[in-house]
């Protein structure tokens, strides 16, 4: 709404011109008092009167100066009544320095000398001069009041005489110069240049300065070229206090209405308002459908009638409803008590609210979702709103600042859909308006807050130290934020302690995910796309998951994270699975929680260059020289992706320059004493273009691709093949002391298989190490059977070749026998 205080300086105006006219009429009726107030005027009318063509006349004066002059065409003395009767009077009352001359006119006047009283029985014309005006007819008139235009002197002086005249007609005037009061139960009319008005009944009480319009009192005036009208039921004035009291009193200007129940208005001798008071109910009404009430209020005027400072107290109401074709707001503010300050020139600076301030608004507009209707509430203790001009005598809101705990809830709807809620809050909040009154920014300060429910339902919680909102506002802005004509946010900037948490939406016949928590020094929400940017030391938890990096960004439509630069992530068994609900029983390792590892148990570690967290899929995946381990094993690839729900892991080379590379712990079986060998775990190297593994299965498979053969080196012997398949132990078995160690329990190299191993080397399309036996089997097909090249002993083939990492030896089977050779190779 575009407020104005015009309208409430106009019904000040108006008092101030009714009260001029009606001060200057009955302090012209009160000097009848003088020539009245003479017992022997019937004496000096006979004696002193001069008689002339046009009737008789009377003058006095004081020390050299005419005061008034009596004329009549004809004076009848009634002997039995001893009343005076005037025909045809003219009255002409002049100041003491002739400064202005009023003239008093009737067609018949009754005086009764006894009584004290002077009626007029007919109709009464005044006419007054308004103060500082002097007629050119006036004696000892200034130069300056003369002549304005030296070429017509007499046109001046009569326009300007004219200008400053007031006509005032009423019927049944009566004096009593006892009591001071002149008084008439008929209608009193009055007009001058600025305009004319009328009264049922006045009476002037001249000793008490107390002038009284009984009823209906109406005042149309021109103000600006535009008309304003004043209604009361009742008006009083006291002269000597330069106080106007108005009862029921309506002013209607421009479209607009002020009424008060009751109200005070305190003038300066010069006429300019001092202070207006309002009591039982002040309202104001603007012509754009703007509405302010109070029970009372109070308004200070300097002495050029402009506002300087305002209260109103009782329960302040503001409301205002602007329609279109695109769409209306509404707005509704209440406040127990409000102050108004003011520019110098008038125009309305600030309004102070206090104890428990409320502004609700509704906005509705057109989209081709269907109708959309956002719903806004402002909450605090304090407010204030500091207004700007928005064209010719016309204010709208600037800024809103409240503190002591603000709270903003806000909710959007587009069409038949839910709506979608939102909350901000913070010690100290301020709001920035924009054309038209909408909102465009918020800033919070202090414990500041802001939660949100997305389009896909996720519920979003963002606190900060310190919280800057911009608010996308006009149908084409809006649409760019996906919301289709409502007034959406555009972005956030929180600093200080930022602390995130999503709470995803349940899936239909699924209990809700876990909630993601994230924590840095700065956040930055972007509307278009609901992305959220966390930078200074940001750190992201999503169940077990933990990721820190450079910058983390989040979605928040999707609850995907992504982080950018530094990356390093740790995820371990939590004590809720996926759903948040507690897990029963002993964890079992690797993938009990719904997290993926490399089969063993305690956290699992990931670095990388980029990351990215799929929040409704569980996927996580790792680019740029990425490393993952747990415990001894790890594994290091250009890019790593971890389903943490189908509990699988992928790596990949991208372009065949930087291999996959995989290091796994191998259980050692029992030894000869001979040997002098420990049983104890060795150590799988593994290096490819692509790396699956299935924890579910205790499974990994490495191909060959882009970055060559796979290569699996063991503590014994190095191969080189198509693929590689690794079976892992279950957890706690053969795995060493409480199973601490994910194990390899058999490698399987498939096709083109070269395998080397103390000097000898085979060949075949499979090759299969059991770390439990330490035995190496290869074999082949029919037509290229397996084949072993040792330096000591020459060329050996068969069915199936078995190396014994143990004792160094090879067997040979083939044919329904079998030949053990035992070679000792180079050291």
């Amino acid at each position: 709404m575009r407020l104005t205080i015009e309208r409430m300086r106009t019904l000040v105006l108006a008092a101030g011109v009714l009260l001029v006219v009606a001060l200057v009429v009955f302090l012209a009726i009160g000097k009848w008092k003088s020539p009245f107030n003479r017992r022997d005027l019937p004496q000096r009318l006979g004696l002193d009167i001069q008689q002339e063509a046009n009737g008789w006349t009377y003058t006095h004066g004081l020390r050299g100066h005419t005061l008034y002059k009596i004329h009549a065409s004809k004076l009848v003395q009634l002997k039995e009544s001893k009343h005076v009767l005037l025909h045809d009077v003219k009255i002409e009352l002049f100041g003491e320095d002739g400064s202005r001359v009023d003239r008093i006119e009737g067609k018949e006047f009754e005086y009764d000398p006894e009584e004290g009283t002077a009626k007029a029985t007919g109709p009464v014309e005044i006419t007054l001069m308004r103060p500082g005006v002097a007629p050119a007819i006036a004696p000892k008139a200034t130069p300056g009041q003369l002549v304005a235009d030296k070429t017509k002197p007499l046109a001046t002086a009569a326009k300007t005489a004219s200008s400053g005249e007031i006509h005032v007609k009423t019927v049944g005037l009566a004096f009593d110069q006892n009591s001071g009061v002149a008084r008439t139960d008929q209608q009193v009319e009055f007009s001058m240049t600025q305009g004319a008005g009328s009264a049922q009944g006045a009476s002037y009480d001249s000793q008490k300065g107390l002038l009284t319009l009984d009823q209906s009192v109406e005042l149309n005036t021109q103000r600006g070229g535009t008309t304003v009208q004043l209604h009361a039921q009742h008006a009083e004035f006291e002269h000597d206090a330069q106080l106007c009291r108005l009862h029921a009193a309506t002013t209607d200007y421009r479209g607009a209405k002020v009424t008060a129940g009751d109200a005070k208005i305190l003038f300066r001798s010069d006429g300019s308002a001092v202070r207006l008071e309002a009591t039982s109910g002040f309202a104001l009404a603007t012509a754009t459908g703007g509405h302010l009430t109070a029970p009372t209020g109070a308004l200070d005027f300097d002495e050029h009638n402009q506002p300087r400072h305002g209260h109103l107290e009782g329960g302040v109401a503001l409301d205002s409803a602007n329609h279109s074709a695109k769409g209306s707001r509404q707005l509704h503010g209440a406040a127990p008590t409000a102050e108004l300050e003011f520019t110098a020139q008038g125009e309305l600076r600030r309004v102070h609210l206090e104890r428990n301030v409320t502004l609700d608004s509704k906005e509705t507009s057109e989209a081709q979702a269907g109708l959309v209707r956002t719903n806004r509430t402002w909450r605090s203790p304090l407010a204030d709103v500091d207004f700007r001009k928005s064209g010719k005598s016309k204010v709208e809101p600037a800024t809103m600042h409240g503190v002591g705990g603000v709270v903003v809830t806000s909710e959007s709807q587009r069409g038949k859909e839910a709506p979608v809620p939102s909350r901000l809050a913070a010690d100290d909040v301020t709001g920035i308006f924009g054309q038209g009154s909408e909102l465009t920014a918020m800033t919070g300060i202090g414990h500041a807050g802001m939660e949100e429910t997305t389009a896909s339902g996720s519920h979003l919680t963002t606190s900060g130290d310190r919280l800057e909102a911009h608010f996308a506002t006009g149908p084409k802005s809006a649409t760019k934020s996906g919301q289709d004509g409502a007034t959406q946010i555009q972005s956030v900037n929180v600093d200080g302690h930022v602390v995130l948490v999503e709470n995803p939406a349940a899936k239909p016949g699924e209990a809700a995910a876990a909630p993601m928590r994230a924590t840095a020094g700065r956040a930055v929400y972007e509307g278009a796309g609901e992305w959220l940017h966390l930078t200074l030391s940001p750190r992201v938890e999503d169940g077990g998951l933990q990721l820190t990096a450079d910058k983390i960004d989040v979605s928040q439509d999707s609850g995907d994270a992504f982080g950018h630069g530094n990356v390093k992530a740790s995820w371990a068994e939590s004590a809720t699975d996926k759903t948040g609900r507690a897990k029963q029983g002993k964890p079992s390792g690797s993938g009990a929680d719904g997290t993926v590892g490399l089969g063993g148990q305690g956290p699992a570690h990931a670095i990388a260059s980029e990351a990215q967290l799929h929040q409704v899929s569980g996927e996580a995946t790792f680019r740029g020289h990425a490393r993952l381990w747990q415990q001894a094993n790890s594994i290091t690839a250009p890019v790593i992706v971890l389903d943490r729900q189908r509990q699988t892991l992928v790596a990949r080379s991208t372009d065949g320059a930087e291999p996959v590379r995989a290091v796994l712990v191998s259980a050692a079986g029992p030894g000869k004493e001979a040997t002098n060998k420990q049983a104890t775990p060795s150590v799988i190297r593994m290096r490819g273009s692509d790396l699956k593994y299935s924890d579910a299965q205790r499974k990994a498979v490495m191909r060959s691709g882009a970055a060559g053969t796979v290569v699996a080196e063991t503590g014994t012997a190095t191969s080189v093949s198509n693929e590689v398949e690794l079976i892992l132990l279950p957890p706690g078995n053969h795995a060493g002391k409480d199973g601490a160690a994910a194990q390899v329990d058999r490698l399987t190299a498939r096709g083109h298989v070269t395998v080397s191993s103390l000097g000898r080397r085979g060949t075949g399309e499979q090759l299969v190490y059991s770390s439990e036996s330490g035995e190496y089997v290869l074999t082949g097909t029919a037509a290229a059977p397996p084949r072993m090249t040792d330096p000591a002993r020459g060329t050996v083939t068969g069915e199936a070749l078995i190396f014994h990492s143990r004792d160094d030896s090879v067997s040979v089977e083939g044919g329904g026998r079998k030949t053990t050779t035992e070679t000792t190779a180079p050291r």
